[in-house]
């Protein structure tokens, strides 16, 4: 049971958004948009649960960019054209009416595509087939695809993607901020990560130069969106290689955090599968600690695994601003609620997120 005066619920401002608490809904991929990629009213109640619970912030699930390479899921969620993005209002105009705050996360699948209705095979740094197999629970088996190398005019429009669907995002859908996915084995991490990325151009090399699309893709969604709040999620791990670190280590911590405040990025959003432990073998430094020690002092999302209080206060005392929940927000989408109140969690109930891992009636009761 959490008394009033905690920090966590406390407000806190990202950008000049101010969240009326520290609690925020990670996203998580749901593929319940309609075929031609609107959002449905199923969506709007799904979400509308998580403000109507006491979640001070919801990220969306990742929502593809434009129509060409970005869309990885079948029935997954676009803005990329007007009416997709008017879809949206009803999700937004409900979040907003508890009052909470809601930020559109994008995503471009790249080389990670399970079923893209714009385009045939998929793109991606370089001609490097996926570690793995696709995933059953969003409609994929086998193989991934072997994917092309991308031009440098792919390039550019996957940059001019991402922009012009921050910009529908705020103007036309409401959304209050933009969270770029640069996690999870996506695009702009098979850019970041070295086995993935083999090219010998500006965007291939070290460490550095692998980020540069990323801060290019921010560069261009600050510009689309003006004052409203703009900020990454970064992880180690991804979808299909879940164990992979960083191979150079709290240097590459060094490098990406850093560059990302000189991005003057709103937040950044670390996710690891157990956040509360160290980012690396022989060291005691969790991602969360390696983030704020090198990105300070742009506010720190954390997520992973930290529905337990006490996880989750060794996060803020380790810099984390903002704790995000995923499974635990599905299970409980009251959560907030329930920790004022003391009442007891729910467990997950594994058939949510199978066979297919769209939303479910029960969801919705």
């Amino acid at each position: 049971m959490l008394t009033p005066g905690h920090p966590i619920l406390t407000p806190f401002d990202i950008g000049n958004i101010q969240l009326k608490n520290r609690f925020a809904v990670a996203p998580m991929t749901r593929v319940s948009a309609t075929e031609d990629g609107n959002a449905t009213e199923q969506m709007a109640r799904y979400y509308e649960r998580f403000a109507k619970g006491g979640f001070g912030l919801v990220i969306t699930e990742g929502i593809y960019t434009d129509r060409k390479f970005s869309q990885g899921y079948p029935c997954q969620p676009g803005i990329a054209d007007h009416a997709q993005a008017m879809a949206w209002r009803a999700v937004t105009d409900r979040i907003h009416s508890h009052p909470s705050r809601v930020f559109a996360q994008l995503m471009h699948a790249g080389a990670l595509n399970q079923g893209n209705r714009f385009i045939g095979g998929s793109a991606a740094p370089s001609a490097v087939r996926p570690k793995g197999t696709q995933m059953p629970f969003y409609y994929g088996s086998g193989q991934y695809p072997m994917p092309q190398a991308m031009t440098d005019e792919d390039i550019a429009d996957a940059i001019d993607g991402f922009a012009q669907a921050a910009k529908r995002a705020v103007d036309v859908a409401g959304f209050d901020g933009i969270e770029i996915h640069g996690a999870n084995g996506y695009l702009l991490d098979q850019f970041l990560t070295g086995y993935t990325n083999q090219r010998n151009d500006r965007w291939g090399g070290d460490v550095r130069q692998r980020l540069g699309l990323m801060l290019e893709v921010v560069k261009a969604v600050r510009t689309a969106v003006g004052n409203a709040a703009v900020g990454v999620r970064i992880s180690q791990g991804k979808v299909n290689d879940y164990q992979h670190k960083w191979p150079e280590g709290e240097a590459a911590a060094e490098v990406i955090f850093g560059a990302l405040a000189d991005a003057e990025v709103d937040f950044i959003h670390v996710t690891e599968f157990e956040a509360w432990k160290p980012a690396y073998d022989g060291g005691d430094a969790t991602l969360v600690a390696l983030a704020r020690r090198y990105a300070d002092p742009v506010p720190v999302i954390a997520n992973g695994g930290l529905h337990h209080l006490h996880h989750a206060e060794q996060a803020i005392r380790e810099g984390a601003n903002i704790i995000a929940l995923g499974k635990a927000a599905l299970a409980n989408p009251d959560f907030p609620v329930r920790l004022v109140d003391g009442r007891g969690f729910r467990e997950l109930e594994p058939s949510i997120l199978g066979p297919i891992a769209n939303i479910k009636a029960s969801e919705l009761a």
